[in-house]
């Protein structure tokens, strides 16, 4: 750790801070047991198991169309809600192996395709052509999530994991702009990839896929998570969109966006261990925590699900509490 950085400070999780988290649906619940009450295998497949009948997961589960899609192609195109949804139902921890599961996948891979029209789009039925779903489009940024929730759900495409390997910049990242001229990686579309190639990998043991993921997590920790590789300083504007950047708010659900405590969950999810490289964004973690040992909701995405999990900017938030004490519990040292 750089001398001049100081040891993460936040406060432990107290009895009743567990139960507040815990006061809550399925989806949360069961992340809690595992990762933070360390329960019994049993008692947590037994609490995600509820995922698929009761609370978020349930209603997503009901709301997808008789085609396989998500949405109503009005303030989103069908691909943008169908795509966020099952990044969210991956991100929940639906069960692959529920009958719940398997009828959801069964009708979005025999129903539905990838297609051209002024922009890639979805199109299902028996004449529908194209891209098979799980065999994804053309962004990476896309793809990788298609990869991930695909493997997760018992769908894995080698077609697309060769694909991802193959659009692997010279800096170790992705970015959707290759095809504008951009030849460096964007954090956003890297971050969608190495979650797409994780689950790739935990599922097939492809070795090609490890090595690719290693390379980008090289991409993260090189920029210390949010720095410019050339300055050395924090990113300032977001080249996505042209607007300050906001990696140091947290927000879930994240949809395509890049933000500090996305990327170290994912590094702590890969088993990545404790790096010096990371001392300050884990520092940064543990300063966001409030007073009453919790961590608020900030930076709100336009969301293509619109699934009301928790309240305004500013309350606090059980997925946000939840994934910074386990980010911290890996990588604070204490």
């Amino acid at each position: 750790m750089n001398p001049k950085t100081a040891k993460p400070k936040f406060k432990e999780p107290t009895k009743s801070g567990i139960e507040w988290l815990l006061d809550s649906d399925p989806a949360i619940r069961w992340q809690v047991m595992r990762d933070l009450t360390d329960e019994s295998a049993e008692a947590v497949a037994a609490e995600r198991s509820r995922i698929a009948t009761e609370g978020w997961g349930a209603e997503l589960l009901k709301r997808q169309n008789a085609d396989g899609t998500w949405g109503d192609d009005g303030d989103f195109p069908l691909w943008n809600s169908t795509l966020a949804t099952m990044q969210l139902l991956w991100a929940i921890g639906l069960d692959p192996k529920s009958d719940q599961a398997r009828r959801m996948i069964g009708r979005l891979s025999d129903n539905v395709s990838w297609v051209y029209d002024k922009w890639w789009n979805l199109k299902s039925g028996p004449d529908r052509g194209g891209n098979p779903y799980f065999e994804g489009e053309v962004e990476p940024c896309i793809n990788g999530r298609v990869l991930g929730f695909g493997a997760h759900f018992g769908e894995p495409s080698e077609k697309l994991a060769e694909r991802l390997i193959g659009e692997q910049l010279q800096d170790g990242g992705w970015n959707c702009e290759v095809e504008n001229g951009s030849v460096r990686g964007s954090f956003h579309t890297t971050i969608c990839v190495l979650e797409g190639l994780l689950e790739y990998e935990e599922t097939t043991g492809d070795a090609a896929v490890r090595a690719a993921r290693l390379r980008g997590e090289e991409y993260l920790l090189e920029r210390r998570m949010l720095r410019s590789l050339l300055t050395g300083k924090p990113i300032l504007v977001d080249k996505q969109s042209g607007k300050r950047a906001k990696w140091t708010q947290f927000s879930f659900p994240t949809t395509w966006h890049y933000d500090l405590l996305r990327g170290l969950d994912y590094l702590r999810s890969a088993g990545a261990a404790p790096d010096k490289r990371l001392a300050d964004a884990v520092a940064l973690v543990g300063k966001k925590q409030q007073q009453n040992g919790r961590w608020p909701r900030q930076n709100i995405h336009r969301d293509p699900v619109g699934l009301e999990m928790e309240r305004a900017r500013g309350t606090a938030s059980r997925w946000n509490t939840l994934r910074a004490l386990r980010v911290l519990k890996r990588y604070s040292g204490n």
